[in-house]
């Protein structure tokens, strides 16, 4: 019989019982209706409420989307997927050129538009719409745009799951866990037991937020609860060969190499061997989106012409693939620096789609491998040092306009930073000289232009992006980019007048509900009002020029002396971006760097050498990206207290 989407009934009595934490209002008023479809679907299809709330928040925080897809064509709260309907074609965002890895000139990349295969061809992690579709009697249709519908569809799935292991309808969370794996959609043990152990994690904490749609959604926390994980054995899924991988054992990981190959020309691809950290640190970790399917992303990933990164993580499930050892360095940056002494992590993902989500498993999951790779090579928990690529400096002036945007304003680095245990959080009082950016991000809605047509508006979405102008009032210029050479717009891509969440800079001024910050050698206006602050108060470490220099020279890589390169290396330019710091500015300092290159054009490494200079570098917080000024420019000096007006 066909499900009714819509019946609720009194199903929300069923709360306390279910270890779920009601939201403050449970009447009939519209606000509590997605809390209420998950106490329907529960008493239907015989689901404990908290499984489903906590699978939901796994897959999509609770969030509907508007009815629009995932990069995985996942739709609604619970992630139902359609791919052939979702995707009918994908790009990846290496087509606009990328930076020849032995040098800074562009190199084309450019790939034909991917088709998607035929519904039958897909996985099966990719069709559970078509089986909820089955099991409920629901239109597809209403699966992916109605809310209440999709948590059912959810439910019916979970129930038959339960099902085909032979466990009993349970309303203890814990008999569970084998149904919660094969709902994943993964084909082996490790990836399934990695994503039931994170909504595990779930039940565990419990979680409350307000979702993309203003419902309030809450899920009561179980710490004591217990997972049967004996019924993985039950779930029939094959156990893959460990393999040898530099991931965390709280993830699912897998090898799937980038091809190291010789090619005509004496060229060769996709990556440097290395010996990192015994030949020089690993100081930074930048995260990027893929502009494109998991299938498209690592197939290319293993093509020897193209280039490289050192893990990409599949949206669904949080799945990891790792492609590139630590040692050796990827060509991922688009700036040789910063490929030298970083790793890179690809997200499944479109930055201009906010709707195709980065899922909670993704964060979780990337959350993981990030502080491991941080306590295994020292790398700190910064915005300084967990870049995004749209924080990695062009490495010369021509480089400037073609450096990427990923992941863009709509990644949740707030979220992001309080998986990884190092929340941002407001550290000085209130004349602290210094702000951090971090705005609620749900409530945070700056307007875009660009996610699907130029110059028209983006659907409304939370960011973590904040929008600077030329003065106290919103009516003012944009703040420009020198380097970019094109008048500032709100285009999804243009980062010439924003900051982002985590990112610290010098206070400049106030006034009012605003705050002034330096920001590409000039003062920056952001709305700031105390109801709904979008920065919080920091001290800390800053640069200014020496005294008596009316400016200082910025950097986007930071190469050592002419002196420090041996007989048989090429001495590389120490070449001086379009920006400057003038006089009196001060710029929040991130770390503190020896001048070093790293000699890799030859396939045979024989030849390759890392060259360390005498020189220092500090790297600075300058614009929406980070840039470097020679220590021998600057004196640091701690935040001044700023008085205000």
């Amino acid at each position: 019989m066909r499900r009714t989407a819509g019946a609720v009934g009194s199903a929300a009595l069923l709360l306390p019982l279910l270890g779920v934490a009601p939201p403050p209002s449970t009447t009939a008023s519209s606000a509590g209706l997605l809390q209420r479809a998950f106490a329907s679907a529960s008493a239907e299809y015989h689901v404990p409420q908290s499984v489903l709330l906590a699978v939901s928040y796994l897959q999509s925080r609770w969030d509907a989307h508007g009815g629009a897809p995932s990069v995985t064509g996942g739709y609604g709260p619970m992630h139902l997927t359609d791919a052939h309907t979702a995707l009918a074609t994908d790009t990846e965002h290496f087509a606009d050129g990328t930076e020849d890895p032995r040098g800074d000139s562009a190199r084309p990349a450019l790939h034909p538009k991917v088709k998607v295969p035929a519904n039958s061809a897909l996985p099966t992690r990719l069709k559970t719409l078509t089986k909820a579709a089955e099991l409920t009697g629901i239109p597809a249709a209403e699966l992916r745009t109605d809310p209440a519908a999709n948590v059912a569809g959810g439910a019916a799935l979970l129930a038959a799951a339960q099902r085909s292991l032979g466990a009993p309808f349970s309303a203890d969370p814990a008999g569970w866990y084998g149904a919660i794996a094969r709902f994943s959609g993964a084909d082996d043990k490790a990836t399934a037991a990695a994503y039931a152990n994170d909504v595990f994690d779930v039940l565990h904490t419990g979680e409350e937020r307000t979702t993309d749609e203003g419902q309030l959604v809450a899920l009561a926390a179980q710490p004591r609860l217990k997972a049967d994980t004996a019924q993985l054995r039950r779930t029939g899924l094959r156990t893959v060969a460990a393999r040898d991988t530099e991931c965390p054992t709280t993830v699912s990981c897998e090898s799937i190499p980038a091809p190291y190959s010789q090619f005509g020309d004496n060229d060769y691809g996709n990556h440097d061997l290395g010996d990192r950290p015994v030949s020089q640190s690993i100081k930074f970790i930048v995260i990027h989106d893929t502009e494109g399917s998991w299938d498209t992303t690592v197939k290319l990933v293993q093509d020897p012409t193209y280039v490289s990164w050192n893990y990409t993580i599949r949206s669904t499930d949080g799945l990891i693939a790792q492609h590139v050892k630590a040692k050796d360095v990827a060509w991922h940056a688009g700036n040789w620096y910063i490929n030298a002494k970083s790793i890179g992590i690809e997200h499944e993902g479109f930055l201009a789609a906010p709707d195709a989500w980065y899922t909670e498993a993704m964060y979780r999951s990337s959350a993981r491998l990030v502080k491991y790779l941080s306590e295994k090579y020292g790398i700190p928990l910064d915005r300084q040092h967990i870049l995004g690529h749209d924080t990695v400096p062009g490495p010369v002036t021509s480089s400037i306009p073609g450096m990427h945007t990923d992941p863009g304003p709509f990644w949740d680095w707030r979220h992001y930073f309080e998986l990884l245990e190092h929340p941002f959080k407001r550290t000085a009082g209130k004349k602290g000289g210094l702000v951090t950016i971090l705005p609620d991000y749900a409530a945070n809605q700056p307007a875009y232009t660009g996610c699907v047509t130029k110059g028209q508006p983006c659907a409304a979405h939370g960011s973590s992006a904040v929008r600077l102008y030329s003065d106290h009032d919103e009516s003012s210029a944009l703040i420009k980019d020198i380097g970019l050479g094109t008048t500032p717009t709100t285009d999804v891509n243009d980062l010439s007048s924003r900051v982002a969440t985590g990112q610290q800079y010098a206070v400049a001024d106030t006034w009012g509900d605003w705050t002034a910050i330096w920001f590409l050698g000039q003062k920056a206006w952001f709305k700031n009002p105390a109801a709904q602050p979008t920065a919080v108060t920091a001290a800390g470490r800053v640069v200014t020029p020496k005294v008596g220099r009316t400016s200082i020279p910025v950097y986007g890589r930071a190469y050592p002396e002419a002196s420090a390169y041996p007989s048989g290396v090429p001495t590389q330019s120490i070449s001086p971006l379009p920006y400057t710091i003038p006089a009196g500015q001060e710029y929040v300092v991130g770390d503190e760097l020896p001048g070093e290159y790293y000699y890799a054009v030859t396939f045979t490494t024989d030849s390759h050498k890392v060259v360390v200079g005498k020189d220092l570098y500090y790297e600075i917080q300058y614009g929406h990206r980070v840039a470097f000024v020679r220590a021998a420019d600057v004196d640091v000096t701690s935040s001044r207290r700023w008085g205000g007006r």
